[in-house]
C-alpha cells in the first residue's frame, strides 16, 4: 500500500468513527439524562406511590407549563397552573388537549422538569406523557397526571415546574411533509 493509500484508509476510519462516534451520542445522552436527572429528563414509565409518611412541615408549589411544537394544530392546557403539595403527598391534576385541525392527528407530550435536580424526585403514577395521543377534528380530551414529589425531596426546592410541550408524532410529521410537497410539487 503507498503512502496516500494509507492515509486515505486512515481519513476513511476516522471519518466512520466520528460518524457512529455522532449516532451513538443521542441514546448515550438520553441514558445519563435519565440517570442523573440532567436536562430536567423526568422517567418516561409510570412508577409506583411510595407509601410513607407526608412531610406536613412544608409544601412545594408545582407549576405546570404547555406548549405546542410546531406542525400539530393542537392545543394543551393544564386545568390546574400550579398546585400546593406536601412531599410524600400524591396529587392529580388534569390536562385538556384540543384539535383545531380539520383532519385527525396524533400528538405526543414531551416533559420536561425545572430545576433539574427535582426531576429526580418526581414521580408520575399516570401521566398522558407515556403514550401518543390521537384526536379527531375538533375533539376535546381530557386527561389526569398522577405524581408525586418523594420525602426526600432537597429542602431548598420550594418550586418544581412541570413543563409539557405537544409534539406531532414522526407518522404525523411525515404525512404532514408529504403532503405538503404533493401540493408544492402539482403549483
Amino acid at each position: 500500500m503507498t503512502p496516500v493509500q494509507r492515509t486515505v484508509m486512515k481519513t476513511l476510519f476516522a471519518l466512520v468513527m466520528m460518524v457512529g462516534f455522532t449516532v451513538a451520542l443521542v441514546p448515550l445522552y438520553d441514558v445519563f439524562c435519565n440517570i442523573t436527572g440532567l436536562n430536567g429528563k423526568a422517567a418516561s414509565q409510570p412508577r409506583a406511590i411510595v407509601s410513607g409518611d407526608v412531610d406536613e412541615s412544608r409544601y412545594v408549589t408545582v407549576q405546570f407549563i404547555t406548549r405546542t411544537g410546531s406542525g400539530l394544530p393542537w392545543r394543551l392546557t393544564a386545568l390546574d397552573r400550579q398546585v400546593r403539595v406536601h412531599p410524600g403527598q400524591a396529587h392529580e391534576v388534569r390536562f385538556a388537549f384540543v384539535n383545531h385541525g380539520k383532519t385527525a392527528s396524533r400528538g405526543r407530550a414531551v416533559p420536561s422538569v425545572s430545576p433539574s435536580e427535582a426531576s429526580l424526585h418526581l414521580r408520575k403514577i399516570t401521566c398522558f406523557c407515556f403514550q401518543e395521543q390521537r384526536l379527531q377534528a375538533g375533539e376535546r380530551l381530557e386527561l389526569p397526571l398522577m405524581f408525586q414529589l418523594s420525602r426526600d425531596l432537597p429542602e431548598n426546592v420550594h418550586t418544581v415546574t412541570l413543563a409539557y410541550t405537544l409534539y406531532p408524532t414522526a407518522e404525523e410529521t411525515l404525512s404532514s411533509n408529504v403532503i405538503a410537497l404533493t401540493q408544492g410539487g402539482g403549483a
